[in-house]
C-alpha cells in the first residue's frame, strides 16, 4: 500500500477526519446543517459521521479515552482504522487522506496503520475474481506536525507485514524451503540487505544436525539463510542476531499430528522465519544505524521411510547428542542448530522467534508472545515496551534452571521434550542450552495465524513479530 503525506491546500476527494468527541468543527465543515449532523452523532454514543458528497465521502471518526495509557490509546485507534475500513470499501474508494482534526500524532498514525493493516489481502490462488479485492491502494496524511520519515517509516513497516504476511500464507506446494530462501533473497533485493544462502551439502558439510535430521523425511533439501544488514553508521559495535524457525509445513513426522485444527494449518510453522526477513525489510528499508544479522534453517517435516525416529540419538552442530522422544517437536531441533552457529558473531543479543509450543498458544491464545531468556532486565523490558507500543505484547515467562531437569536423558546429552507440565518453558530451556550469549526465545504460535479473523491482524497469518521488533531496532537507533 502506498501512504504519502499532503499539504492542507492540496487535499481532494474523501477523507477521515480524527476528532474529540466535543471537538470544534469550524475548521473542517461550513454548512450549518452539516455540522449539526456530526454534532449530534458524536454528543451520543456514535464515534462516526459520514457526508455523503456523492464524488467523495468525508468521514468524521472520534477517538476518545484521552485519559487512558498511551498503549491503549493507540491500540484503540488502529482498532478504529480497523472498524473504519470496511466503510471505505462499501463505497469503493482507491484512496482516503487522513486528517488530524485534534488528537496526538501517534493517534493519527496509528489509525492510519489499523486501516492499512485491514487493507491486506492474500488472492494469489483465486480465479481471477477480481469483485473480492480491495480497491483502496493509498492513504495520505494530513498532519502539519508529521515529517515525511514518519510517513515513509509506515508505509515500509506496512509492506514488511504484507511481505510477512504473504510467506506464512504461501502453502507448501510452492514455499518450499528452497523457495522460502529465494523469497528471503528478493526481499533483501527488494530493501537493501544481503543474504547468503547454504544448501544441503553445505549443511552437511558443516554437520548442523538437528536441521538434517528434521530434513530426512523430506523429498525436499532444506536451506540455511544468513541475513545482513550492516550500515556504516550502525550504533551498535556487536551485531544483534535473528534467528526464525524456518519449518514451512509440519506434519509432525512420525509423531503425526491429528488432522483437524492441528496439521492442516501447519503451512504457518515457518512465521518465525518470515517474521525475521518481515523485519530485515522493514529496518532496511528504512535505513535504521543498527547491525543485525539473520539466520533461518529451514525445512518441511515430513514421516517419510528414511524420516527420523522417536529413539534417535541426533549429534547437533556444536556437538551435543540428543535423544529424539518426539519428532513434532522438530522446531527446536533446527532452532538449535541456528544457536550454536550465532555464537561466531559474539553477538551483543540474539533474539530467536518461532512457532514453537501448543503450550504457549494453550496459556495465552492469540493475545500475545509469550516470552523468555536471560538477556539483562534492561533489554527485556525495553522489548516489552516496544512489544506493548505496537501491541504485539509479551507474556514474559518464568526461566528458572530447575526446568532443565525435565530435559535431562539416561543416554544422550539432552532429550528433546520435556515432561506433561511448563512446555513452553522447557522448549526455551532446551534452546538456551545452545547459547552463550544474552538470549530471549519469542513463542509466537498464538498469535501467527487466525482462523477467524481478528481486528486489523485479519486472517490467516499475522506477520507478527515484525512490528516489535522493528520499534525494538527503531529504539536501539536512537
Amino acid at each position: 500500500m502506498k501512504i504519502n503525506k499532503t499539504k492542507k491546500r492540496d487535499i481532494e476527494g474523501s477523507r477521515i477526519i480524527l476528532v474529540r468527541k466535543k471537538a470544534e468543527l469550524d475548521g473542517f465543515i461550513t454548512d450549518p446543517a452539516e455540522k449539526s449532523y456530526i454534532s449530534k452523532r458524536m454528543a451520543g454514543e456514535k464515534n462516526v459521521a459520514i457526508l455523503n458528497r456523492l464524488d467523495h465521502v468525508v468521514l468524521f471518526r472520534s477517538l476518545e479515552n484521552e485519559d487512558a495509557p498511551k498503549t491503549t490509546r493507540l491500540e484503540n485507534a488502529r482498532k478504529a482504522g480497523f472498524e473504519i475500513h470496511s466503510i471505505l470499501i462499501d463505497h469503493e474508494l482507491t484512496s482516503v487522506t487522513v486528517i488530524n482534526g485534534g488528537v496526538e500524532q501517534e493517534e493519527c498514525i496509528a489509525f492510519a496503520e489499523g486501516v492499512a493493516l485491514t487493507n491486506y489481502q492474500f488472492l494469489k490462488y483465486l480465479s481471477a475474481d477480481h469483485t473480492k479485492k480491495h480497491p483502496l491502494n493509498e492513504l495520505y496524511f494530513q498532519d502539519e506536525g508529521l515529517s515525511e520519515d514518519h510517513v515513509k517509516n509506515l508505509e515500509n513497516l506496512v509492506n514488511a507485514v504484507y511481505l510477512t504476511r504473504d510467506l506464512v500464507n504461501e502453502p507448501l506446494s510452492y514455499l518450499t524451503a528452497v523457495q522460502l530462501s529465494k523469497e528471503i533473497e528478493k526481499m533483501g533485493n527488494a530493501s537493501g540487505y544481503t543474504v547468503e544462502v547454504f544448501n544441503k551439502k553445505k549443511i552437511e558439510s558443516l554437520k548442523m544436525g538437528g536441521l538434517l535430521a528434521v530434513n530426512k523425511g523430506s523429498v525436499d533439501p532444506p536451506t540455511f539463510s544468513i541475513l545482513t544488514w550492516k550500515p556504516e553508521n550502525a550504533v551498535n559495535e556487536r551485531p544483534i542476531v535473528l534467528v526464525g524457525k524456518g519449518v514451512v509445513f509440519d506434519t509432525g513426522g512420525l509423531s503425526l499430528k491429528p488432522t483437524l485444527d492441528s496439521m492442516d494449518y501447519m503451512k504457518c510453522d515457518m512465521g518465525g522465519a518470515a517474521a525475521v526477513a518481515g523485519a530485515f525489510y522493514a529496518v532496511a528499508k528504512n535505513r535504521l544505524p543498527v547491525w543485525v544479522v539473520g539466520l533461518v534453517p529451514a525445512t518441511d517435516n515430513r514421516p517419510d521411510g528414511n524420516a527420523y525416529v522417536p529413539g534417535d540419538v541426533i549429534t547437533m552442530y556444536d556437538g551435543t547428542t540428543v535423544e529424539v522422544l518426539n519428532t513434532d517437536a522438530e522446531g527446536r531441533m533446527l532452532l538449535a542448530d541456528a544457536l550454536s552457529y550465532a555464537k561466531q558473531y559474539d553477538p551483543e543479543l540474539v533474539i530467536e522467534l518461532s512457532t514453537l509450543t501448543g503450550s504457549a498458544h494453550m496459556a495465552i491464545d492469540k493475545y500475545g508472545i509469550v516470552g523468555m531468556g536471560n538477556a539483562t532486565r534492561e533489554v527485556m523490558e525495553n522489548l516489552k515496551a516496544s512489544g506493548e507500543q505496537c501491541s504485539e505484547r509479551v507474556a514474559e515467562f518464568p526461566f528458572w534452571d530447575e526446568y532443565k531437569e525435565q530435559l535431562e536423558s539416561d543416554i544422550a546429552d539432552l532429550k528433546n521434550i520435556g515432561g506433561k507440565y511448563a512446555g513452553a518453558i522447557t522448549a526455551g530451556k532446551f534452546l538456551e542450552h545452545f547459547t552463550d550469549y544474552p538470549y530471549i526465545h519469542l513463542d509466537i504460535a498464538g498469535p501467527s495465524y487466525n482462523k477467524v479473523p481478528f481486528n486489523y491482524r485479519g486472517k490467516g497469518g499475522s506477520g507478527v513479530g515484525v512490528r516489535i521488533l522493528f520499534h525494538f531496532f527503531l529504539n536501539r537507533s536512537h
